[in-house]
Order: C-alpha cells, then structure tokens, then sequence
C-alpha cells in the first residue's frame, strides 16, 4: 500500500514505535508543509492512504478531487473539522479517527509559558547570550489569582499546579465544567466579570467549536489587569478575531503567552503577535512530547493496517 505521512515537522515518525509495523508497505514521509493546494496534490499524488499529523493540514473536496488514487484517511486524534466529510464520502474514501493523547503534555506546556511570561525567562536568556545580565523583574506566582476558563481534562491539571504553587484559583465555563470544579474544591468565579477582573493570570481550555469561536471578547480581555497574563494553548479562535492585538496594545492585559494561531503553520515570522515585546509565543507545542506523539500515531498506523486488512476501525465517515 502507498503511505503519505505529511507534516512530519520534526522528522520524527521514523524514530516512533508505530513506523515499524508499516514494514512492507511504501511509505513516504514529508516534514515541510504544502503552503498550497497545488503543493499538496503533488506531494499525496499515488497515495492510497494518508496519515495525517493532528489538524496541521486541511483536506478539502478541491484536493480531495484531484487525488483518485485516495482511498482512505487515517487522522492522529478525533477532529475531522479540517477534513470535507461529506466529500470523502461522495469518493468513497475512508476516513478514521481515533485515539488521544494525554492531557498533561499541554498542561504542562501552559506552565511553561506561565511561568516563562511571569519570569521573562526568554527575554533573560537572550540578554546573557548577549552579554547582558538580569536585565527585568519578574512577578511571583504565590498567592496570586490563577483564573482557569474550563475545568476539563487539561483545565483540571493546570488548575492542580496552581494550588500547589499557592496560588488563589477561581474557575468558570459552563454549568459541567464550573460544577466538577466545585466538586474538586476549586472556587467558581462570581461572574465572567469577576473572573477576567481578578484573575492575574488566565488560561483557556476550551474546546473550539460554533459556539465557542470568539467565546473571549474584546471587552473580557478591557476588563483583565494591566500586569496580568493571559494564557491559549487550546486555540486562537476562541479569542474574539484581532482582540487580542489591540487589547496587549493597549495594556490590559499587560501580557499574552500564546501558542495557537489562526492560522497555522506560522512562518517567516509572519504574525503581529510575534512582534509584540510583551507576548511569549510558541509554535503549536502543546502536545509535541515523544508520548503523546507515540500514542497518536500507534492509533493512525493501527487505523491504516485495519483498513488494509479489510477491517476498518474508528471510521468516521465512508
């Protein structure tokens, strides 16, 4: 059977535990991404199977026409959002997506740019490789307010390490998520008002969909404190389109660390968030770790061998 695995940034299917079973089949491997649809036709042209990395790259019906050979989709995680369903199955084409990986990779990506914003730890380790020394003064963590938005499955441990370092932290979301807070013996918030004005750190773990896009207004970010940080390692979207710009511009709140955009790859730099001094940016690495890529992918190469096998599992659409 002839494999594309696209979007392999890292190079690193080849070192995962899954590459192996693909033993016998041809696989090709591409870690640039296809910055057009021309680009990408020409690299899954004769592919019989593809094996995506997470949401890096869409597939519309227009590509998807002009891949005959296209027989089925093997997606690492559960979201189909980037894919036309309903053209896969006009085509006939199989599309399977399941498995996860676990929530504490992201968490801990989250503490990292937490604790990175409040510290100015990028900005200090570029100055002593410049020569410079102690060039800013951080903020401590202890006995400040960490504002969690959704108490989930990553919410959950974030909120976990806020207590543990001493921090204050209130929840809020919706009815579920507020309600299993409680239960963990976390405050809820008073008020979405109250939430965003007291919280001097934010950090959103809210699951994108309809109703969540712009779920973080304009007027949510006016209301955050002029040294508090807000934090997105879910996705840009949730944040109202171009709020959150103007909102560091105008210093409430004083700092962002971000590492979702609404459009991604990022390259060449090409992002206003990224010349912002007060904003920590990184590239999509919530749940970039070994585990969870050896997780994933296990789930993509076994949805592959299934299909081929004339079994297919966690199909969503055919």
């Amino acid at each position: 059977m002839k494999i594309a695995v696209i979007d392999d940034y890292q190079d690193a299917f080849s070192r995962l535990g899954s590459f192996a079973k693909l033993k016998g089949n041809d696989v090709r491997v591409f870690h640039a991404p296809a910055e057009s649809e021309d680009a990408l036709v020409e690299m899954l042209a004769g592919a019989e199977a593809v094996i995506l990395t997470m949401q890096r790259t869409a597939l519309p019906g227009s590509v998807l026409a002009r891949l005959p050979d296209l027989k089925m989709i093997s997606q690492t995680g559960r979201n189909t959002a980037h894919l036309d369903l309903a053209a896969c199955k006009e085509r006939g084409i199989v599309v399977s997506a399941g498995g996860a990986g676990g929530g504490n990779a992201t968490a801990e990506l989250a503490w990292g740019l937490i604790l990175s914003a409040a510290r100015h730890i990028p900005e200090e380790v570029q100055a002593l490789k410049e020569g410079r020394w102690q060039t800013t003064l951080g903020t401590g963590l202890a006995g400040k307010t960490l504002g969690v938005y959704a108490y989930g499955r990553i919410g959950s441990i974030v909120a976990q390490v806020g207590r543990a370092f001493g921090m204050k932290v209130i929840c809020w979301g919706r009815d579920g998520s507020t309600a299993k807070a409680k239960e963990a013996g976390f405050e809820v918030a008073a008020s979405r008002e109250a939430f965003f004005e007291t919280a001097d750190v934010v950090s959103l773990h809210i699951p994108l969909n309809k109703d969540t896009q712009g779920i973080v207004t304009a007027a949510d970010l006016a209301r955050m404190k002029s040294d508090a940080i807000v934090v997105n390692t879910s996705r840009a979207p949730l944040i109202e389109a171009g709020a959150l710009l103007a909102a560091l511009k105008a210093g409430r709140p004083g700092r962002a660390a971000v590492d979702v955009y609404e459009t991604e790859p990022v390259l060449r730099g090409a992002h206003p968030l990224l010349k912002l001094p007060n904003v920590v940016a990184t590239p999509h690495l919530g749940y970039v770790e070994k585990d969870t890529y050896e997780a994933l992918f296990g789930a993509a190469t076994d949805q592959v061998l299934a299909f081929a096998a004339g079994k297919p599992i966690n199909v969503v659409a055919t």
